[in-house]
């Protein structure tokens, strides 16, 4: 019975809701906060590290690092919107297309259907049956040519607003990590070595945590994270310090 597990209905009902657990920290959501954080304390922190090197004030660098958070957030905010909304238009596109083809051409998607079972090993004697059962549900197999023939799931229709939230905010939240020194401390110099300090930091934090959720290495993840962050605000503040002198 155990090997047959799929069989029960009950028991396939249990597997089934394990299996989206497990894969729940790898959804779209997770995807749009790391790349509003990542960007959030990468850009800012690289912009700060820049004018600390042209040697303004702290209050010009904060005046400048938050202009810069508000239009990076409604930046990254309006392309994760425009990308969502692209895919789910291009989803519709090929929605309508399959509807039509079931209807127009049956015989040449059932084909198409048989063909996508038999990549999978199962013999015709085996997929007759089933292929047969799409053509019994057009829902059912416009459904299964979207996922197996094209690769497309159905998205969200409230995909394109929430990753656009979703990602300002975090841009936002990351946006003010390396900005927060320039509030407490009024010399920029000794601003900038903290907000090195608490950026490099909250990189390392950032990286690990990317890494353990998305199934990578987490410590390569800090590392590689925060090098990249450092990299980038050392070139801007050089490029600054060179012009400025």
């Amino acid at each position: 019975m155990a090997a047959n597990g799929y069989r029960d209905p009950e028991k396939q009902k249990l597997l089934l809701k394990e299996h989206e657990e497990k894969h729940f920290m790898s959804s779209e959501i997770v995807r749009d906060i790391i790349m509003g954080v990542s960007d959030g304390l990468t850009v800012p922190f690289a912009l700060a590290a820049g004018l600390s090197g042209a040697r303004v004030s702290s209050s010009i660098i904060l005046i400048a690092g938050m202009a810069e958070v508000a239009a990076g957030a409604i930046s990254m905010g309006l392309g994760g919107y425009l990308a969502a909304k692209s895919e789910a238009d291009h989803y519709m596109r090929e929605l309508k297309r399959e509807q039509e083809e079931i209807i127009n051409v049956p015989d040449i998607e059932a084909a198409e259907c048989a063909e996508i079972l038999s990549q999978y090993g199962a013999e015709p004697h085996e997929y007759e049956g089933v292929v047969s059962a799409l053509k019994r549900n057009p829902q059912h197999w416009v459904d299964f040519m979207m996922r197996f023939e094209l690769g497309l799931e159905k998205p969200d229709p409230m995909r394109a607003l929430q990753s656009a939230v979703t990602i300002a905010l975090s841009y936002i939240i990351g946006g003010l990590v390396p900005l927060l020194p320039y509030m407490i401390i009024p010399i920029a110099g000794e601003a900038m070595v903290a907000s090195v300090i608490l950026t490099i930091l909250a990189l390392l934090i950032f990286g690990f945590a990317k890494g353990y959720f998305t199934g990578n290495q987490p410590f390569k993840s800090a590392i590689q994270t925060a090098f990249i962050g450092a990299i980038a605000s050392a070139a801007a503040y050089s490029i600054a310090k060179l012009f400025r002198d």
